[in-house]
Parts: C-alpha cells; structure tokens; sequence
C-alpha cells in the first residue's frame, strides 16, 4: 500500500506511540490524518503540527456510539491504525477482582473489533486500504506480571487474523504488530530490554508499505518469536518467573 496520499485515522493518538505515527505519517505526505482520542484538549499539540491535514476526533471505542459517531466524520479513510489500548498491570489469580481483565478486554479486544467492523465498508469502498493492529509479543505467550493484559492481546491476535481472512476478498491488508516491551510510560514497570517507540512506528509503517502482514518490531520480539517456534515451552516457563507484584524495573528479561 502507498502511504503517500492515503488518508489515515489513528487511535490513541494522544499518547507516545499515536504522536509518533503521526508524527512519521505527515513525513509520508499523507493527504489527512484524523487524529483520535477520548478528549478533544489533549489531540490540541497534535493540531499544532498541521492543522490543513490533521483533524481531531474524540472516540472512545469502548462505546459502539462512539465508534459509530467517527465513522460518520471519518467516511474517507484508507488506513485504519487501531493504536488505543491499556494495560493496568495484573496478575490473574493474585487480582482482587475481575475488573481490569475486563477492562483490558473491552478495550483491547472488543473497541479494536468494534473499529475494524465498522471501518471495514469504509476501506471497501476505498480499494481495500490498510489496518493496523497494535498488539504485543506476549499475547503469544503470558508474562504473568501482566496476566491479564497477555490475555486481551492473545485474544486480539487471534481476531486479527479472523478479520484478515475476512477482508481478504475485498483487498484489505490488515497488520499484526506484535512488539515487545515498548519503553513508554504503560510499561515503566515492565522487564528489560525495551524497543523505543519510534522504532516500532518505523517498522509498522514500513510493513504497511511492504504488505507484511506480522511484524515483530525490535530485538526482544524478533528473538522471542523466533524461540516461540523452536521451544514454546522453554519461554513460556522462562517468563513464568516474572510473577504479580515483583519488582521488575531494571530487570533484564
């Protein structure tokens, strides 16, 4: 897919990541960017950068209205980059309730669907056009410390792969970017080494260009993904060390 001219909507815009894509997207000349968040007044230094081709819109896609209001402003889009997610940094047995597995899940899960459902018509019409899936490395094998954010992502790799499938016929590519741990302020807390943010914007681009359907963006998961392959096990019982409640900042995984 050319990025040049396309015209993309990026969620969680407002955060590390999301500024960066756009950031690197007015690089690529691209023709609009809706730049979206839960809240107008945090997307106002985004607008600073080029107010002729980039346009706020608040979307929380938690909430299918929400969804629905932004497709009806952004019925252009060529590129959909389902960049919004959280991870609040629970175990699954060792958490009081329930309550950030399901948030995690409504977010991460179920608001990256409700994007992909909604906007899929939108890219048919447009020629097919691009999603991207920000996901994560350890939605292929758990890191315990994070329980059940693994799960969210495990289940959101799963329905990216679904979705491809789907929009196969219609000409739609649509991307899995599976990073490890991304030095942001999500993941302060989380094991060593991290991939810096602009890489992995760097990379997800670039597979767009490329057609590349998964991408494994810095050295951490290109490693890991490629030990996934030859011992599952072996990684898996790897990061069961890194459990709920440790200390793991500084810590080299």
């Amino acid at each position: 897919m050319q990025i040049n001219g396309s015209i993309a909507l990026v969620t969680g815009a407002n955060g590390g990541i999301g500024t960066l894509f756009v950031e690197q997207l007015l690089q690529f000349d691209v023709a609009k960017i809706y730049a979206c968040g839960r809240n107008n007044s945090k997307l106002a230094h985004l607008v600073a950068l080029d107010s002729n081709r980039i346009a706020p819109v608040e979307v929380d896609i938690e909430k299918p209205m929400s969804v629905s209001a932004a497709v009806n402003q952004c019925s252009d889009i060529t590129l959909l980059i389902n960049n919004a997610g959280t991870s609040l940094n629970e175990g699954l047995i060792s958490s009081k309730n329930l309550d950030a597995a399901r948030k995690e899940m409504e977010i991460n899960y179920f608001g990256t669907l409700s994007m992909c459902r909604a906007f899929a018509p939108i890219l048919k019409q447009s020629g097919g056009g691009a999603i991207v899936n920000m996901l994560s490395l350890i939605g292929k094998v758990n890191l315990p410390f994070s329980g059940s954010y693994s799960a969210s992502k495990a289940a959101a790799i799963s329905m990216t792969q679904g979705i491809r499938a789907e929009l196969t016929g219609q000409g739609t590519l649509v991307v899995a970017v599976m990073p490890g741990t991304v030095n942001t302020e999500l993941a302060k807390d989380w094991p060593n080494p991290k991939v810096e943010p602009a890489e992995v914007v760097r990379a997800t681009l670039k597979s767009v260009i490329d057609g590349e359907e998964d991408v494994y963006p810095g050295e951490q998961a290109t490693q890991i993904s490629s030990q996934l392959l030859t011992d599952p096990k072996g990684v898996e019982k790897y990061l069961a060390r890194f459990l709920p409640g440790m200390e793991l900042a500084g810590t080299d995984a």
